[in-house]
């Protein structure tokens, strides 16, 4: 599917030599689908990502199916995807999300706080505090069961009600979080205001807080075309892990204004071209968020998609 030799690799000393792209195409990529996709589709558009060489695939949330709909078959699915030999991550709001998952073998979770109090009020009905208190029991049972816990945090860069956040409030909410336990955090772009110098601020506010760079993950939307250019400023300070939807599915319920996540795709693509390795087969990928296109009924918006698809079909 692609032009051998292209993208032309080119390594920069500034970058690290490999990345790992935590996968949320299954989840917060399909979780705004308005039509239900079938379980058997979702368990499907897993086995292929995971066949495409990605290793962190987020399956699914075990939230009230009343607010997410769409994930409403989380016990249905995991069980048909938990023997791939990759890290399954789902997402629980709470200890009774934590005991559903549990119960299935999920050895990886993730909670979902904001860094505004709107947002917090808009997401989970509570403020910020009140959230973090929420999440507590379930850091502190998940890490007692050994399970891994990812921390997210929306709103870090701008919020649609508040408008911009300051960095110190965002750095306060991230060493709550720490805290508390959380092995990794994630940093959402929730509505995709992000620049690049915004960026690279918070990450080294962070890091004269004591928070390593290790523990940090990248979640950026591509609202306003920004997502690889804020990527690259993150990967320049140091972050390693970097989240992505296959096919730029996806978005935020909770957040009108909030488009679709960074394609994995089109990062991949980028990645290579710095000579940064993903262990991700782009045909492969390519193929899969093709096919979840025809899925879905509509074309992919990723631009690496749209490209190598159509190359695909010029030469045939």
């Amino acid at each position: 599917m692609t032009v051998p030799g292209l993208p032309m690799a080119v390594p920069s000393r500034d970058l690290p030599t490999r990345v790992r792209i935590h996968e949320v195409g299954a989840r917060d990529g399909l979780q705004n689908e308005k039509a239900t996709v079938p379980t058997e589709v979702k368990a499907e558009f897993i086995r292929r990502l995971a066949d495409a060489g990605l290793t962190t695939i987020e399956a699914t949330s075990f939230v009230h199916p009343k607010w997410v709909p769409q994930l409403a078959d989380a016990e249905q699915l995991f069980p048909l995807v938990s023997d791939l030999p990759v890290a399954l991550p789902v997402l629980v709001p709470n200890e009774r999300g934590l005991d559903r998952a549990l119960a299935l073998g999920a050895r990886r979770v993730a909670v979902f706080a904001s860094a505004t109090e709107s947002f917090a009020k808009a997401n989970l009905n509570r403020t910020v505090d009140e959230a973090l208190a929420m999440f507590e029991p379930v850091v502190n049972r998940a890490k007692s069961e050994d399970v891994h816990v990812r921390g997210y945090l929306s709103m870090c860069f701008g919020d649609p009600w508040e408008g911009a956040v300051p960095i110190p409030q965002v750095v306060q909410v991230c060493k709550a979080l720490l805290d508390m336990g959380c092995d990794e955090l994630s940093l959402g772009d929730t509505i995709g205001v992000a620049t690049p110098g915004h960026v690279v601020a918070l990450l080294a506010a962070l890091d004269e807080a004591g928070v390593p760079l290790s523990a940090l993950g990248v979640h950026f939307h591509d609202t306003y075309g920004q997502a690889l250019a804020n990527t690259l400023a993150a990967l320049q300070q140091g972050v390693t892990t970097v989240d992505a939807s296959a096919g730029g599915l996806g978005g935020c319920p909770y957040a009108k204004s909030a488009t679709g996540n960074l394609a994995t795709e089109d990062l991949v693509w980028m990645l290579r071209g710095l000579g940064i390795d993903t262990g991700i087969d782009l045909g492969r990928l390519v193929a899969t968020s093709t096919w979840m296109a025809t899925q879905l009924g509509r074309p992919s918006p990723s631009r690496t998609v749209r490209a190598l698809s159509h190359e695909d079909t010029e030469e045939h």
